[in-house]
């Protein structure tokens, strides 16, 4: 990197705060993208750790001045590979941005530096605002407000409370030019002009850098339950679940996990899965409810649902230690299993087309000579299946074959190829698969409309 840039980038923040030496940049390279299928990062890059807007505003109208790379990078928990660099660059490390600055009570709402992490602003909710909560949970607590903001961040609770977009009233950004505007804030409704708030959700540090965010909270309700069902085949788990719904029945999560995967994992984290019958797939449903009472009705209608609509076996968690267990094993699924394959993938379909989806899953995988292990948000649509490594632990020559059918088989139903984990760099290849040339133009147009001289983020959805 020039030392040019590297001496003003001191002169804005401090010498304290720009790393140079690989030792400290080499932790800021990479994100949790699987390893065989992430970009190869560019190692000659600087870190720089900004602390106030004004810092931040400097370091972009310097980009622009110098024409160089800057890289926004949040909790580096995505798994699109959007904050690796690709090109020497400057990586804009958001943690110092972390402080929590007002609950509203009344508008049940919260505004927080972009730096503060999921798991501080959970502990925060949890001793000083009781009453309410933040029920969006992608999965990392260490990931950081800002970047579940610009990832727009699913999780296992999007069936009752949505995804992050749902979250998002207001974000104080700073454009590519250097000036900081706010968008959106706290208000319920707001229909003037176009809606910019909400293209910067999901833009993956491409349009912007976020400095605060405002999102919306809800009441806590204090008591929850979960429950475990089992099916012989995924077609009767879906059929069960859309039961359910019809039902008007809206638990906080429900998750899909072939057998296969919640022994495995239960076994490598010395825990045991509470169900040994002859099924082969599972539903875990979490519950949440003002009261016991309510809880246990709400288990006990869905108990009867799936009696009727052909589960095998249902076990209610009694105790806060055993929910923890099923919990916990669903948790780890992901870092037990990423050892095995080559990319997890995030396809979804309207819930009317599940079906459909899963037995192409099979066929495809048989028309490779494989399987296709998979978890998934049954109810809303998105699921998480694995292209396995060879039995060398490589990658197989018809990988990316197999990918490109899973992502035509989501496709065709009216799916999406990514619906939480991002576009980023690993799924920017197949952009052209889901959207037609003219309005891969209309992005690139607002892409060039935000950032002219494209500092931020180069090669992370457009180039």
């Amino acid at each position: 990197m020039d030392q040019k840039i590297i001496e003003r980038l001191q002169a804005i923040c401090g010498e304290k705060y720009v790393f140079v030496q690989d030792d400290d940049v080499s932790r800021y390279l990479y994100d949790e993208t699987e390893e065989l299928v992430r970009p190869e990062a560019e190692p000659d890059c600087v870190v720089v750790r900004p602390g106030t807007n004004e810092e931040v505003s400097e370091i972009l109208k310097l980009a622009n001045e110098m024409l160089f790379p800057v890289i926004p990078r949040g909790g580096g928990t995505g798994a699109c590979g959007a904050v690796i660099p690709t090109q020497p660059s400057v990586i804009m490390s958001m943690e110092r941005f972390d402080k929590i600055l007002e609950v509203d009570k009344i508008g049940m709402m919260v505004t927080a530096q972009t730096g503060v992490t999921l798991y501080q602003l959970n502990e925060y909710l949890d001793k000083e605002v009781h009453e309410l909560y933040f029920p969006c949970h992608p999965g990392d607590e260490g990931a950081q407000l800002g970047g579940l903001a610009v990832e727009n961040a699913g999780g296992v609770r999007a069936v009752k409370h949505g995804i992050m977009r749902s979250y998002v009233k207001g974000l104080k950004v700073c454009l590519p030019s250097g000036e900081i505007v706010q968008l959106g804030g706290k208000l319920l409704k707001n229909n003037m002009g176009y809606d910019l708030m909400h293209l910067i959700v999901g833009s993956e540090g491409t349009l912007c850098v976020v400095l605060e965010v405002t999102f919306k909270l809800h009441p806590r309700l204090e008591h929850t339950g979960t429950m475990v069902m089992s099916f012989a085949n995924p077609k009767d788990a879906v059929n069960c679940v859309s039961a359910v719904q019809v039902a008007g029945i809206v638990p906080l999560a429900v998750e899909y996990m072939d057998r296969s995967i919640a022994l495995k994992t239960g076994e490598e984290i010395s825990k045991t899965w509470p169900l040994k019958d002859e099924g082969k797939v599972d539903i875990i449903y979490m519950l949440e409810g003002k009261d016991e009472d309510e809880v246990y009705d709400t288990a006990e209608k869905i108990d009867a649902i799936s009696s009727e609509n052909g589960a095998i076996n249902c076990i209610i968690a009694e105790s806060k230690k055993d929910q923890k267990t099923i919990l916990d094993i669903r948790s780890a699924m992901y870092e037990v299993f990423k050892p095995y394959f080559v990319d997890s993938l995030d396809t979804a379909v309207p819930v009317c087309h599940v079906n459909e989806l899963l037995a192409d899953f099979d066929e495809i995988a048989k028309k490779y000579g494989s399987t296709t292990p998979r978890v998934g948000h049954v109810a809303d649509g998105n699921f998480h299946n694995f292209i396995l490594r060879d039995e060398e632990g490589n990658v197989p020559s018809w990988a990316d074959d197999m990918r490109k059918d899973f992502y035509e088989a989501a496709l065709k139903y009216g799916g999406t190829i990514t619906a939480e984990h991002g576009t980023g760099k690993t799924r920017k290849p197949y952009m052209n698969l889901q959207y037609s040339p003219t309005v891969m133009q209309i992005m690139k147009g607002i892409k060039h409309a935000f950032d002219p001289n494209n500092i931020l983020n180069p090669g992370c959805v457009f180039d």
